[in-house]
């Protein structure tokens, strides 16, 4: 049985944070309910690469989950929102400030409607404080939650990362806190309201940045490459480590722009490791170099330890330099470019990235699950159709008939327009 079987959750989360967090959960085996207005969420329809077809955007953010369309600003529409809300374990949402406020539905009113319900709320800045209305999206959390400063070369402009810690980060966090709320309810009989503001989400996922922020208040970061005497906030350092070894990305042959690894040099692998390129340096005493021989001195002249062991690399493909490295203990790791990653047979072996079949756009690959159940493994299943399972949720959840749906569909509970009768 899956983790999360016996859990349904009505998510009205959209476009990357909240969906995140929904599909992670559908794929523990939760019953997601994806309500969408009429015409749907956004992103649907965003940097779409095949036409009239459901975007990869929104693809790979909604599988195993079910999609029914409700109009929300219609009367029969709020109605069966609120007989959805009666039962479901979860609802989420990540709209701006106060929207379903104006629909009605406040988290007081949607507690008194059910009170065992847990409400999940994503907020770019969170609904106290003088940034609450403030719009957010991810390169915006990642300014103000401290990754573009420290992310980048000291130099040159801050940079965001590659991973999208401000939207699909929260979503963790959100799914966290809401497996949390839940674990209570089910001890005390009541629900609760989980919020996650993006920007703290980023605070959170920067928290050795602020290990180094305190310490610069007590002297000079030494580990790091470039100059901190003075400084008062923690700096960009390039590919500097950002802990107690140090750690860098080598270009190797033939220098295209992902033909690096990643390679830590711990103290207790530095001998080995200088006994293995010294002598192809013409260095064969390199591991007794006064320069290197302690952390401490290899901290002080790392830039020139750096250039020895690119030089080195220079005549070895990133693979090749990988399986010089693995024997000595040497923590490394090629620069995995998304080409690298889809052909990979570590990757395919854990179900990293999988091969999925759509009504609208055929095969496409998405993302596989990260965490690893081993009584409950992963299916994957394809993102919904917008709607497709309205009639079904109806019946099934809600125990309504065909005639009342009918009556609700000609209302315009499920549509931008009231059906038209002949």
């Amino acid at each position: 049985m899956e983790a999360l079987k016996d859990v349904r959750i009505l998510d009205m989360t959209h476009v990357q944070a909240g969906p995140t967090c929904s599909q992670l959960l559908a794929w523990m085996g939760a019953d997601v309910i994806k309500l969408e207005p009429p015409h749907g969420d956004a992103t649907r329809g965003q940097l779409r690469d095949i036409p009239n077809a459901d975007s990869l955007y929104f693809t790979m953010l909604n599988c195993n989950k079910r999609s029914i369309t409700v109009n929300m600003k219609s009367p029969e529409g709020k109605q069966v929102f609120a007989d959805l809300v009666k039962k479901c374990d979860i609802i989420m949402e990540n709209f701006g400030p106060g929207v379903l406020d104006r629909l009605g539905f406040t988290w007081e009113k949607i507690h008194e409607i059910n009170p065992r319900i847990v409400m999940g709320s994503i907020k770019g800045f969170g609904s106290s404080g003088p940034y609450a209305d403030f719009k957010a999206y991810e390169n915006v959390a990642q300014a103000m939650g401290g990754a573009m400063s420290t992310t980048g070369v000291p130099d040159g402009p801050p940079f965001v990362t590659g991973a999208q810690i401000g939207d699909s980060g929260t979503g963790l966090h959100l799914a966290i806190g809401l497996l949390a709320a839940l674990h209570q309810r089910n001890r005390t009989g009541k629900g609760q309201y989980v919020e996650v503001a993006m920007m703290d989400g980023v605070m959170n996922l920067c928290r050795v940045k602020w290990r180094d922020h305190q310490r610069l208040t007590r002297g000079p970061l030494a580990e790091y490459s470039v100059p901190t005497e003075g400084l008062k906030a923690t700096p960009r350092a390039g590919n500097d480590s950002g802990g107690g070894q140090l750690g860098n990305a080598i270009k190797c042959k033939p220098g295209g722009p992902d033909d690096y690894i990643y390679v830590v040099v711990q103290e207790a692998v530095w001998e080995a490791l200088a006994n293995r390129i010294g002598p192809e340096l013409g260095m064969p005493g390199l591991a007794q170099d006064p320069r290197f021989a302690t952390i401490g001195e290899r901290r002080k002249n790392q830039n020139e330890m750096w250039a020895l062991i690119t030089r080195f690399a220079a005549n070895y493909t990133k693979r090749e330099f990988m399986a010089i490295l693995n024997p000595l203990d040497v923590p490394c790791g090629p620069i995995m470019s998304t080409e690298d990653l889809a052909n990979d047979e570590h990757v395919r072996g854990r179900e990293m990235y999988v091969e999925l079949d759509h009504p609208q756009r055929g095969k496409w690959w998405n993302v596989g699950m990260p965490i690893k159940l081993s009584d409950s493994p992963t299916k994957i299943e394809r993102s919904p159709l917008l709607g497709e399972h309205t009639e079904e949720i109806l019946k099934e959840v809600l125990g309504y008939s065909g005639e009342r749906i009918e009556k609700l569909r000609s209302a315009g509970a499920f549509s931008a327009t009231p059906k038209k009768t002949a």
